[in-house]
């Protein structure tokens, strides 16, 4: 029941996104913007929207293993899965100016996650220094699509098609209840995909954070994984790069931002995501910069090679949970509470994590 349930709200969060950028997309038409910059903003920010409710709906709820679980997950497998069958399929060839200008600042805003996170938490202005961010980033995502070459302005309107004059009333409110349905649907979807997955890591005794940075992170990636491979399907490599970069830029400005700004004292940041998670999502973004940059493309062997990467990542919770006294989930920063994980006990710091106190390997 709890996997049926765990399914069912991974499907009405896809179909919640689905509604949610169809709808606010012929809106954005309708209104005479250009195809350029509803893909760059309405379409990728919609389908960031399941990593926004879920991680914004944990943190209110008091789980925020799951919600920066989810954001640091996500990154990771946007880049190194989506990417990687993205270039299995065909070569991606990365031309657009604006992402040459993403991935910097893609990798700045990582480290800049690590250094807020260093002292136990994402606090409550951290987290809207960083939604401040996103809104600076959208007005340069616009600024800088204007400069755009022909080329890619003819890609992006062929996958979102002619900006339009306004539409009637009757269209217009048909898409604003696409918008109003699949809102209402993400938040739905979200409980139901929260809940259930809450449940399999008490079952299977798991961490949440485990949970948020696997299952969690996949399913709310699943819009950016059809729009992905289907753009890379037809030829539009562009859009298929940009989305994930773009994205994974969203997620950590906006989606953490938000979730830091709403929780209680912020989003905290146990010692495993302060010392493995984060800091491979910091180098799987800086990947990207030769890759990106050398000849501008992403071969079929990166394509491979970001697979393997993935998969090797995921290997180590497995591997955490099948080895006897082994975990690599360690003290969080929770106060006054205390866990039984494998069968060991670990206390809930009521101080901010310090890494010189770490310890990795067995515990006796």
């Amino acid at each position: 029941m709890v996997i049926l349930m765990l399914v069912l709200g991974l499907i009405v969060l896809t179909v919640g996104a689905e509604l949610l950028v169809r709808g606010a997309s012929r809106l954005a038409m309708a209104m005479g913007i250009s195809p350029l910059v509803v893909g760059l903003t309405v379409v990728a920010y919609g389908t960031s929207a399941p990593e926004m409710v879920v991680s914004v709906q944990s943190s209110l709820a008091g789980q925020p293993d799951v919600a920066l679980g989810n954001v640091v997950g996500s990154n990771i497998f946007n880049v190194l899965f989506i990417l990687g069958v993205s270039a299995m399929i065909v070569p991606l060839r990365v031309s657009q100016q604006l992402i040459r200008i993403d991935v910097p600042l893609m990798i700045a805003i990582s480290l800049l996650v690590y250094a807020m996170a260093f002292d136990g938490a994402i606090g409550q202005l951290d987290g809207l220094l960083l939604v401040g961010g996103a809104i600076a980033y959208t007005a340069l995502a616009v600024i800088t699509s204007r400069r755009e070459s022909s080329a890619i302005k003819a890609e992006y309107e062929k996958e979102f098609g002619n900006a339009k004059e306004p539409g009637s009333l009757k269209r217009v409110a048909v898409n604003l209840a696409l918008v109003a349905g699949g809102l209402g649907l993400l938040v739905a979807g979200s409980h139901w995909f929260i809940d259930s997955a809450i449940v399999i890591a008490r079952a299977l005794g798991v961490s949440e954070l485990v949970i948020g940075l696997t299952i969690v992170a996949a399913g709310t990636s699943m819009p950016e994984v059809a729009t992905s491979i289907m753009a890379a399907i037809r030829g539009e490599r562009d859009i298929a790069v940009g989305n994930v970069v773009g994205s994974n830029i969203f997620n950590i400005l906006a989606v953490l931002g938000i979730s830091s700004a709403v929780a209680p004292g912020g989003v905290k940041v146990t010692a495993a995501a302060l010392t493995m998670d984060i800091p491979v999502m910091i180098a799987v973004a800086a990947a990207c910069l030769p890759v990106f940059f050398i000849g501008h493309i992403i071969s079929r062997w990166n394509g491979v090679l970001f697979l393997a990467y993935y998969f090797a990542y995921t290997a180590t919770f497995v591997i955490a949970e099948m080895v006897p006294g082994y975990h690599r989930t360690y003290a969080s920063t929770d106060a006054g509470a205390c866990d039984s994980i494998n069968g060991h006990h670990v206390t809930h710091r009521s101080r901010p994590f310090d890494p010189a106190e770490q310890t990795i390997g067995p515990v006796h």
